[in-house]
């Protein structure tokens, strides 16, 4: 299954592949229909002063979740389909003169709470090189959310949405976690992207993260906002 599309706006619409897995489980007879739960959700903005005293702002609009149990009825699969708008503005000295990198994921987590993780205690930053994000405080982001997430309890990861292939400097297929464009503005949007999970059987819970990065000729800086967490059932 497929979302209806995310998209990368800098004056410009980018095309991005994202699997999505349908999470489909078992055979035999069709389980009785369950009603999909709508969740709206606040979204967020958090702005930080940059070295130069340029103020970065992250943004969460347009937030809203859509979850649903599996065709089989098992208690410990969940499909989730994510609404968001992601962006990044700059104001001041550094605005028009530097790079956004942007890049939109999810933490999920299984019968943890994942409401205390935070810039605070991830370090403030999500530092994004060339070939993948850098680990998140604790939390891996070695794989994307279309793959689907596998967690057993106390269990909890974070899973960039964006895999962006685009050749290197030597013409060879890479893949980019962040989408990369010129000051002063960035957004990344997505509707109806699904991912599944399984393997929980007890309350399970998800909340979007936004990492941004500012470069600049003279200093690099690094701000990453998370979005209000919601029950996956």
């Amino acid at each position: 299954m497929y979302g209806k599309g995310i998209r990368a706006r800098s004056g410009r619409i980018l095309g991005v592949a994202l699997a999505a897995a349908a999470g489909l489980s078992g055979f035999g007879p069709a389980a009785p229909a369950r009603a999909d739960t709508f969740i709206p959700l606040p979204g967020g903005s958090i702005t930080r002063q940059l070295a130069d005293g340029t103020n970065l702002t992250v943004r969460i609009t347009g937030e809203s979740a859509k979850i649903s149990g599996s065709m089989g009825s098992t208690p410990v699969h969940r499909n989730v389909w994510t609404t968001a708008v992601a962006s990044i503005d700059l104001d001041g000295p550094s605005a028009s003169n530097s790079t956004l990198k942007i890049s939109p994921g999810y933490i999920v987590g299984c019968q943890v709470d994942i409401s205390g993780i935070s810039a605070n205690n991830a370090g403030g930053q999500a530092y994004i090189p060339d070939t993948s994000l850098q680990t998140l405080g604790t939390l891996g982001l070695s794989e994307q959310m279309g793959s689907g997430i596998t967690l057993g309890p106390g269990q909890a990861v974070a899973r960039p949405m964006l895999d962006l292939e685009r050749p290197d400097d030597y013409g060879q297929e890479s893949h980019k976690r962040y989408n990369k464009v010129p000051g002063p503005h960035a957004s990344v949007s997505w509707t109806d992207e699904t991912f599944s999970m399984d393997g929980c059987g007890g309350y399970a819970q998800a909340r979007a993260f936004v990492a941004a990065e500012v470069d600049t000729a003279t200093f690099i800086g690094n701000l990453v906002l998370y979005g209000e967490p919601f029950t996956i059932g």
